[in-house]
């Protein structure tokens, strides 16, 4: 995972012909971590997409180095596959190793439920499932939209200490939230400063 870099260099975003952001600016190297912050509506997610190549950027560019996993509002896993063989679709086509699922399973103390159909996970335990694919992704460069939506506290915990495990290995989390979340970034963008009433 190391050599993981991020940078976005004056970028802007144009949805529906309202500039929802301009002139962002953000340089994360390996083990660095940055909050988007701000009310709903105000551009992170299609911050996040933008960054991911899912949105184009208006102007400016993003340059990454390492591969990129996303997580939003999509739980984009077999709903009638049991969870592991769910997660283990994804870990395939992200060439992880053969043990990634286990170890994603475990970070997100979803290991009893290895065997259950997605479709009867709760809500927060599928949030947890998102949470999971992304850590068994092996991607250098994670992307969280709102990742503690849904979570409780233990949840929480949980989705924390993932975050460090892999800002420790080498890792960038980029992770857009209108609430508090247990991660260590020492770089906050409140992205309403971005937007047109700004300008």
């Amino acid at each position: 995972m190391t050599g993981a870099a991020l940078r976005l260099t004056n970028l802007a975003c144009l949805r529906g012909g309202r500039m929802l952001f301009r002139g962002v600016n953000l340089a994360l190297a390996a083990g660095g971590g940055a909050l988007l912050t701000g009310p709903n509506g105000v551009g992170k997610s299609s911050l996040l997409r933008v960054v991911a190549g899912l949105l184009p950027a208006f102007a400016g560019t993003v340059e990454r180095t390492g591969s990129i996993a996303l997580t939003d509002e999509r739980l984009a896993l077999d709903m009638e596959a049991p969870l592991a063989r769910a997660l283990d679709f994804w870990a395939k086509l992200d060439r992880a190793d053969g043990q990634a699922v286990a170890r994603a399973l475990d970070a997100m103390a979803l290991t009893p439920l290895a065997d259950v159909p997605v479709r009867m996970l709760s809500t927060g335990q599928r949030k947890r499932a998102m949470l999971a694919r992304v850590i068994a992704s092996g991607a250098g460069v994670w992307l969280l939209d709102e990742p503690g939506n849904g979570l409780d506290t233990a949840s929480t915990a949980l989705l924390g200490a993932a975050v460090a495990a892999h800002l420790a290995a080498g890792g960038i989390v980029l992770a857009a939230s209108h609430q508090p979340l247990p991660i260590d970034a020492p770089v906050t963008l409140a992205l309403a400063d971005y937007g047109e009433e700004a300008a």
